[in-house]
């Protein structure tokens, strides 16, 4: 395993910050809080011409053909710019088609996703907030060629905007199955809520809707637990890149702000909170890389790796932008500073694919196995 990246995978990853820091400041990160889709169709249509939105795509099918590990590379930059809107749920359902999907749903699918003309969401969790199968209730009925939907699911992100859904319910004959639904679809109705990082997680009721049975993808388990790894290895890449510009935000802070006549970073109070960031950083960044690396390659290890990675980067994630916040004092609470808005968007990402104390009793499941 080398985890030191390629040339071609230094170049993806100085390109984009390149880009994002252009196209995506502190100002259109605040703008896309306050918008009613929370994204830039704009910005969505140059990441497509990119080859963004198609990245770890088959060429056959539009896309770019890199590897998982190569987005996980991107997605990073997108913590570090705090980039608002589905890209990372869009990928997550790309994921599924590629692993899971039939050929037809392949073709239907996939080009539109990699040229950025059609966005997929996934809608899994419910009201118990669990991302473990128990936490699923949802059961599909069936009628003739079609499957019939009644339920609803929570935080599911970016659903206003998205094209269409993937929402996961049982089978009647019992097994876990992604159903692939049009958002315009009858019977579908769609709440934003509101949360603390201001994203667009939605309610979204199901009533009697409809689904053929061509539009259904099934998978076996270790398929669908390779799909969960890539999920959550995107999140953890999300948490580093967040972390890591959080750590620099506020170190420049420490050399700028004066009080009894000096920067505070020479105060050893403060030295000692950085170094404790720059520490979870580098620990993020390694074990995040390091299941990746095993999802990408379909290691065996791939499992214990990404609840390792998830349960640290969660944990890590929320000491940096606690520390940050503490270098800041009082005013890093105020929306003023630039401070807050990673504060705000590190809660979403530690608990999507399950926070800390879930991927620590996965670890501990799997050691007693």
């Amino acid at each position: 395993m080398d985890l030191g990246l390629s040339e071609e995978q230094e170049l993806l990853k100085n390109s984009a910050r390149e880009f994002l820091e252009k196209e995506c400041p502190e100002e259109h990160v605040r703008a896309m809080e306050e918008d009613e889709k929370g994204y830039s169709p704009e910005l969505w249509k140059k990441m497509a011409e990119l080859g963004w939105h198609g990245l770890m795509i088959p060429e056959e099918y539009g896309g770019a053909g890199f590897s998982f590990l190569d987005l996980c590379i991107l997605v990073e930059e997108f913590g570090r710019a705090l980039v608002p809107g589905p890209f990372i749920p869009n990928q997550v359902c790309a994921a599924e088609l590629i692993l899971a999907g039939t050929d037809e749903q392949k073709k239907k699918y996939l080009p539109n996703i990699a040229n950025g003309t059609a966005i997929h969401t996934y809608a899994i969790t419910e009201p118990s907030g669990r991302w473990d199968r128990e936490g699923i209730e949802m059961k599909a009925t069936q009628s003739g060629n079609e499957y019939v939907l009644n339920g609803t699911k929570l935080f599911v992100p970016d659903a206003h905007v998205a094209d269409y859904l993937h929402v996961v319910a049982w089978k009647p004959d019992g097994r876990l199955s992604t159903f692939i639904v049009p958002r315009t679809a009858e019977g579908i109705s769609i709440t934003v809520l509101k949360t603390i990082a201001s994203d667009k997680q939605c309610e979204v009721v199901f009533k009697d809707v409809k689904v053929p049975a061509a539009d259904v993808i099934d998978m076996d388990d270790k398929t669908a637990s390779r799909l969960r790894n890539m999920a959550t290895c995107l999140e953890c890449a999300y948490l580093v890149g967040l972390a890591q510009r959080d750590f620099e935000i506020s170190v420049n802070y420490a050399k700028e702000r004066v009080q009894f006549g000096r920067p505070i970073g020479s105060f050893q109070a403060i030295q000692h909170k950085a170094a404790d960031m720059v520490t979870d950083v580098d620990g993020m960044r390694f074990i995040m890389y390091k299941a990746a690396w095993a999802t990408s390659e379909n290691e065996d290890s791939q499992d214990m790796d990404t609840a390792m990675a998830k349960a640290w980067c969660s944990d890590a994630s929320r000491r940096v932008v606690a520390h940050g916040q503490q270098i800041h004092g009082g005013i890093g609470f105020t929306k003023d500073y630039i401070i807050q808005l990673y504060f705000r968007r590190q809660k979403r990402a530690e608990l999507f694919w399950g926070d800390g104390d879930y991927h620590r009793e996965r670890v501990a499941q799997m050691l007693e196995i």
